[in-house]
């Protein structure tokens, strides 16, 4: 209601009240003129004297009025000017028209009729996804909000909350565990005085560190110590790469020596009991990985790496190998029967472990069946299949998913060789199906891995799966020897791992070799199964064809984005790569499916491909790697693979 209304509303019964008085007065002449002549001349007189009242009241009313006008227009202003909110105006152009004091202060120059998106970059177009966002400016955080109907955005400051909230992040208790790798290999042989040496310089350098960083650490055992920090602690670590690694590495060779170090970090609970036990878990992770590295653990389940430069070096002992056999037959011999599965699309390394393990049960009078689709059969396996169906004992033990299914029970054992991961093995539901599970494998251990087994054998220092089961057979009855086409697909699938022995091959790998070698295993037959059709010879010439190599000693090649490759073809591309001149890293992109890409990685050691793999969400070892994108093209595959790359050559840099 406006003022003119209002004294309308208030002079009205007054009207009224004066025309009522009048009519009654003209109607009084009738019955006595005298008396209604006087009341005439009264009345006029108070309608004067009420008209004058009210005209006065009505004055003071519009001073009154104007009065509290001015004074809460002036309030109005202070407030907007000086309120700690900020509000900028802007026009149908999304140009700043006005903006309060507040926040034409933090500005250092002045921005009227600037674009708000240049001054305030995208500010409109994240608003328009959500009702407000939160950004930093000049030092300064705020919530903004955005009223479309007026144009005016609206900043709340939040300096003081986000600080609040960094002092209480950067707070967070950190537990980590440190482990020497490979402290009593290196110790067994050294008198006293060497030992004490290697002690003290151990301690000397995490000493030293901790110091630098502000980290107190305890000592409680030889080759263990565990370490409290925090959350700002370990961000100012991690942007050193976890330094501590290449020191002590760097250190220990003047003791003529190489340990290495892997720690185990647990983070994100305020639980000290969660932290510790991430802790640790992170520790059994990085030793899986092959040590020489950092597994930081978070209770969400994410996991960062740091380190795992170096090749892991082969420090598993006949001990083990004898120990871990034995067990594995005490819990065969605890089920009914066996079952064997690889991975997805199995190479010679998968299937010949499972052959390995399959005789490995017979050799305990226990029935084992061994995994394996048609689907997943490649021209290189068909010629092993091939073989196989020659010799009906062995082709018996090779069952489909289905009749492993059917024939499983609540006490079958079920051995996963060549992979610890759930989602690589060829039927994940006879994997969750299983109550009793073994895990048998060569590569490091990675963040996703199969839950609740009874026995885990993983020696990422091993050249392949068939190794590691050649040496448990070792430790069992000889009466059922290995046949002469069992140790051949065994011998080939150290072979093809080790591409011709040349690459992750130990000791050991020979000594394994030449037990196959013992028990039949035939070289002639071993190169039919790795020959190469004309179709894939050409595909893979096709594929090396367009390599680039890069400065940094890095080729990569790729296939057309309309061609599909297998993936046997696009790994053997990698590593023939390799044999070029000036080559220590390859990588092989190419299309293995309508909406696949894969990628092959390939090292001589140099380079860790494990590490760039894995930030395109696969992984492998530090010389040899894989991984597969989905919904990318061939050139989008690429220029991700390029970023990794760039990404690993900073952090190994710095």
């Amino acid at each position: 209601m406006n003022r003119q209304s209002t004294k309308k509303a208030l002079v009205l019964p007054f009207i009224i009240m004066a025309i009522t008085a009048l009519v009654l007065v003209a109607v009084w002449f009738i019955f006595n003129q005298l008396i209604a002549g006087i009341a005439t001349a009264i009345l006029i007189v108070v309608i004067i004297i009420a008209a004058l009242m009210v005209r006065q009241a009505l004055q003071k009313m519009d001073n009154y009025v104007d009065n509290l006008s001015g004074h809460i227009s002036a309030g109005s202003n202070r407030a907007i000017k000086n309120l700690p909110i900020g509000m900028v105006v802007i026009d149908e152009n999304e140009n700043i028209e006005w903006m309060n004091q507040f926040m034409s202060e933090r500005l250092d120059r002045n921005v009227i009729s600037d674009p708000v998106n240049e001054v305030y970059p995208n500010i409109l177009k994240q608003l328009e996804k959500t009702e407000e966002i939160d950004i930093e400016d000049r030092n300064y955080h705020y919530r903004v909000r955005y009223s479309e109907k007026e144009h005016i955005l609206y900043f709340f400051d939040i300096t003081e909350e986000v600080r609040i909230n960094e002092l209480y992040n950067d707070s967070k208790p950190i537990i980590a565990t440190l482990f020497l790798d490979n402290y009593d290999e290196i110790t067994q042989n050294m008198n006293d005085t060497q030992r004490s040496e290697i002690n003290s310089m151990v301690t000397r350098v995490i000493s030293r560190w901790a110091s630098e960083y502000d980290i107190y650490f305890k000592r409680y055992s030889t080759d263990q110590f565990v370490a409290y920090l925090n959350q700002h602690i370990l961000d100012e670590i991690e942007d050193a790469n976890f330094d501590i690694l290449s020191q002590l590495r760097e250190k220990s060779v003047g003791y003529r020596a190489q340990l290495t170090l892997s720690i185990g970090v647990g983070e994100g609970s305020d639980s000290l009991i969660d932290l510790g036990e991430l802790s640790q878990s992170g520790l059994d992770l990085a030793l899986g990985r092959g040590g020489d590295q950092v597994a930081i653990k978070n209770q969400n389940g994410n996991v960062r790496f740091y380190g795992g430069k170096t090749d892991p070096m082969e420090k598993r002992t006949r001990v083990r190998a004898r120990v871990i056999s034995h067990a594995l037959k005490d819990i065969l011999m605890e089920g009914d029967k066996v079952i064997i599965m690889g991975h997805k699309r199995p190479d010679l390394d998968a299937i010949g472990a499972a052959i390995g393990v399959s005789r490995f049960a017979m050799m305990n009078n226990l029935d084992a069946h061994i995994v394996l689709n048609d689907s997943d059969i490649d021209p290189t396996l068909r010629r092993v299949m091939d073989s196989i169906d020659e010799k009906p004992e062995l082709k018996e033990r090779f069952i489909s998913s289905e009749e492993a299914w059917d024939n499983m029970t609540s006490r079958t054992t079920v051995v996963i060789v060549d992979t610890h991961k759930p989602e690589m093995v060829i039927d994940e539901d006879i994997l969750n199906k299983a109550n009793r599970k073994v895990v048998i494998d060569h590569h490091r251990r990675g963040e996703s891995f199969i839950s609740s087994p009874l026995l885990v054998y993983m020696e990422p220092y091993a050249s392949s799966t068939a190794e590691l089961v050649t040496e448990l057979l070792e430790y069992q009855p000889t009466e059922q020897r290995l046949t002469r086409l069992e140790s051949t697909v065994m011998f080939a699938g150290i072979i093809v791992d080790t591409r011709n022995f040349t690459l992750r091959t130990g000791s050991r790998t020979f000594d394994a070799a030449s037990y196959l070698r013992a028990h039949g295993a035939d070289t002639i037959l071993t190169q039919h199964f790795l020959k190469d059709d004309i179709d894939t010879y050409i595909n893979r010439t096709e594929l090396i064809r367009t390599v680039e190599l890069q400065d940094n000693g890095v080729a990569i090649a790729h296939g057309p984005d309309d061609k599909i490759y297998h993936p046997v073809t696009v790994a053997q591309a990698a590593d023939e790569l390799l044999s070029l001149d000036g080559v220590e890293a390859s990588y092989v992109v190419a299309r293995r499916e309508d909406s696949l890409v894969g990628m092959s990685a390939r090292s001589l050691g140099a380079v860790n491909v494990q590490l760039t793999m894995e930030a395109l969400g696969g992984g492998g070892h530090l010389t040899n790697a894989a991984t597969q994108l989905k919904d990318v093209t061939v050139e989008e595959a690429i220029e991700q693979l390029q970023q990794a790359i760039t990404e690993q050559m900073s952090r190994s840099e710095n």
